[in-house]
Formats: structure tokens, C-alpha cells, sequence
């Protein structure tokens, strides 16, 4: 069994906990936060694990072999570095780190020392967005034209990252796993309407290759909890919308058809095709439980996770490029992804 330290008990590290806890993979060994009241809630929810407010003391165990880091992004980086110096496999939350140099310097350290490096694109690990993988693959929608994202609700707004960093970096580990294609190019605009506070409403547009452009609109400003997604293909379209209790994922079989006419060389005809719409069967394993268990599988077989450094580093490139758009009022910056591959 791997055994496993939680750096992080807030919001997102009781669900880690939960997992390594159950995952029959993992052993939990220890949790760190530096809230005691925290820390007292996981003793109460697992009867004799070990908790601590330093994090040094989980890094420095030597029983531990594994490190999942779920804290602010500002510290992911040293957080992570050192587990690595220390021998230790980690997962991190998304995203990988606040910059593109840290990223390399965390790549360059996982290569150096052959250790696991997972970064929690946890969508990666969905079924809805494992069917839309496979969907476009298997050439099911012809080729894709685009993909147009809205994510939006009323808060969380965090202190050390914008509306980007928080919630478009789920769309762009989405784009990065399930298109055939880099993104070229980014443009992005974005308004803060709280003092003292970052971005809080912002519109992200991705160029590619052959006419395929994405969209992302992410907003914490917003009276509803919206997370929808449209992708059109020039045979088939898709509408996944995440808030979908049963049917996340619906195929339409609608488009258009484009020609011309012999004695109208010059005139281009559009008809319109409308079919039928069918829900594919998606797997409702828990992302996270599937995310565990591939980070043990990967420690285990010395094999490169789904979402590894490289991925990461690769949504962090975009991030900061979307971010430097964002202070130049949209100017595309340029993406330069394939050496990441």
C-alpha cells in the first residue's frame, strides 16, 4: 500500500482525504493544515492518523512515499519542490503552479529524479469528458470547428488568483485532452469590479490551426451556477453541460451543408441539417476516485500519468499568456505548446 500525507485540509483537501482513505491503493498517513480546528475534524473523521501544522514534518516521514498538495497556488511550488527533493511522488491541485518558469523547474526535477508528478486536472477524469475524447478521436463529429465554454456562478472569489486561474484552467485542461490540436494564439479580456480584488468576469479566445477557435467565458459575478459546454464538428455537435444529472453528454446530428450550384458557379448554397439527438452511457465513477487510483497505478508501474507535468505546464503556458493578453485589453500572445508534448 502507498502510503500518502495530505498537505491541504480546506476546501478541497477533505475530498483528497476521503479518496486516499478508501482508494484500497493508498493508506492515509498523515494530514497537515494549519488550522487546528481543521485538523481536529480529520482526527475526528479518521480515528488515529496523524496531524501536524508544519508540512516539513510530512515531507521529512520517511514512511510516507506520496504527497497530495492542495493549498493556495502561490505555494504549490515550494510545496512541491521539496517533496520532490525529498524522494516523494506528488499530486497537485490545478494548477500546477502561478508561472511557466516554475513549471519548467518542476519538470526538470520529476525528469531528474524519475518520480510521479500528477497534476489535478480532475475533469480529465471524468466519464463525460473521457466519452467526448473518444467521440472526437474515433472522427464521430468530422472535424471539430469549435468550442465554446461558459462557467459562471455567484463566488468563490480567491485572494491569490484570478477568474482565469480558477475556473477557465478546467476548460483548457478539457481543450488540451480531448482536441487533436494546440492552440496557437490567445486573447483575453477581463474586469475586476471589487476592490483591492483580481479579475472577477473574463472572456478567453483561442486560435488553432484549420479555422477551429475556442471560447471561454468565466464569471464569479454571475446569479447562476451555469456550466455548459458547446463543441460543433462538421458532422455531428455536442452540448455537455456538467450540471446534467443524467444526461451530461447530448449528440445532436445537426449542421449544414455547404455547396455551389453549376449555373451558379459563384453562388454558395447552405442547407441545413437537423437529425437525431442521442445521450451516450458515460461512466459516473467519482473523477477524484479514478484520479487516485491512476496516480497509485502510475507509482506502481513507474509509468507517466495522464495529467502529468508536461500537461500542467502546458495549461500554465496558457494561463500566463491569457493573463498578459488581459493587461494589453486583448492583444493575442502567442503559444509555442508542441515542445511540451
Amino acid at each position: 500500500m502507498i502510503k500518502v500525507g495530505v498537505i491541504g485540509y480546506g476546501y478541497w483537501g477533505p475530498n483528497l482525504v476521503r479518496n486516499f482513505a478508501t482508494s484500497g491503493k493508498t493508506t492515509l498517513a498523515m494530514v497537515c493544515d494549519l488550522h487546528s480546528k481543521r485538523l481536529a475534524q480529520a482526527q475526528l473523521n479518521y480515528p488515529g492518523v496523524k496531524v501536524t501544522t508544519d508540512y516539513r514534518e510530512v515531507i521529512a516521514d520517511p514512511g510516507i512515499d506520496a504527497i497530495a498538495v492542495a493549498t493556495p497556488v502561490s505555494t504549490h511550488f515550494p510545496l512541491v519542490m521539496a517533496a520532490l527533493q525529498a524522494g516523494k511522488h506528488v499530486l497537485v491541485e490545478k494548477p500546477l503552479t502561478s508561472s511557466a518558469e516554475e513549471g519548467r523547474r518542476l519538470l526538470e526535477e520529476v525528469e531528474k529524479r524519475q518520480l510521479v508528478l500528477l497534476v489535478g486536472h480532475t475533469f480529465t477524469y471524468t466519464g463525460a469528458v473521457r466519452k467526448i475524447r473518444e467521440l472526437i478521436h474515433s472522427g464521430e463529429l468530422g472535424l471539430i470547428w469549435y468550442y465554446d465554454s461558459i462557467r459562471v456562478n455567484l463566488g468563490m472569489f480567491q485572494h491569490d488568483v484570478d477568474v482565469i486561474w480558477d475556473l477557465a484552467v478546467h476548460d483548457l485542461s478539457i481543450l488540451d485532452f480531448v482536441l487533436n490540436a494546440k492552440p496557437l494564439m490567445v486573447s483575453a479580456t477581463g474586469m475586476c469590479h471589487v476592490a483591492g480584488r483580481r479579475e472577477n468576469v473574463a472572456y478567453l479566445t483561442l486560435f488553432f490551426d484549420h479555422n477551429l477557435i475556442g471560447h471561454i467565458n468565466v464569471n464569479w459575478l454571475s446569479p447562476v451556477k451555469v456550466r455548459q459546454t458547446l463543441i460543433g464538428g462538421s458532422k455531428k455537435m455536442i452540448v455537455y453541460d456538467d450540471l446534467e444529472p443524467s444526461e451530461k453528454i447530448k449528440v445532436y446530428d445537426r449542421g449544414i451543408t455547404v455547396s455551389k450550384t453549376d449555373e451558379q458557379r459563384y453562388q454558395i448554397l447552405v442547407d441545413y441539417r437537423t437529425g437525431d439527438m442521442w445521450a451516450p452511457w458515460i461512466d459516473r465513477t467519482e473523477a477524484l476516485k479514478t484520479e487516485v487510483r491512476h496516480f497509485a497505478a502510475c507509482i506502481e508501474e513507474g509509468s507517466r500519468p495522464l495529467t502529468d507535468v508536461r500537461v500542467g505546464l502546458r495549461v500554465v503556458s496558457m494561463l500566463e499568456a491569457a493573463s498578459q493578453s488581459m493587461k494589453e485589453n486583448g492583444r493575442p500572445i502567442k503559444l509555442q505548446l508542441e515542445e511540451l508534448a
